[in-house]
């Protein structure tokens, strides 16, 4: 039996936010490929674009993972809103950019309360899908 059909809204939904993520990651491993052109010594700029490319298709899968109804995306999903969290805490306070800060703490925190709601923690524990079968 497919439970596709089950899957509640804001599975999906947080599966974009996701998605959107790893896919800025993405943009800006892009944007390191291109500094590497006119830096100094390309090798280390290259090497970080590796790393934040590899780091970005990871959070990219569980988004797509979120979108399409896996289970397995909603662990590393929360994973990585609740390292941005710290990012955004970061930005906000000792890096003294506090909108940008607050923009993606907000970001951040509504992902993880769409993780968190009781529709999303029952799809995710199976417990509807126990009774639908009985």
């Amino acid at each position: 039996m497919s439970t596709e059909g089950k899957v509640p809204p804001a599975v999906r939904v947080a599966g974009v936010l996701t998605a959107v993520q790893g896919l800025t990651g993405l943009a800006f491993a892009v944007a390191l490929v291109v500094r590497s052109f006119g830096a100094e010594k390309s090798g280390e700029v290259l090497g970080e674009a590796a790393y934040f490319a590899v780091l970005s298709a990871g959070v990219l899968a569980a988004g797509a993972g979120l979108v399409l109804g896996k289970h397995w995306g909603r662990t590393p999903a929360v994973v990585v809103q609740l390292l941005l969290l710290g990012v955004a805490w970061y930005m906000y306070g000792p890096s003294d950019r506090q909108l940008w800060g607050a923009l993606l703490g907000a970001y951040v925190v509504g992902t993880l309360v769409l993780l968190f709601t009781n529709p999303v923690r029952r799809w995710a524990l199976g417990v509807d899908e126990d009774e639908a079968d009985a």
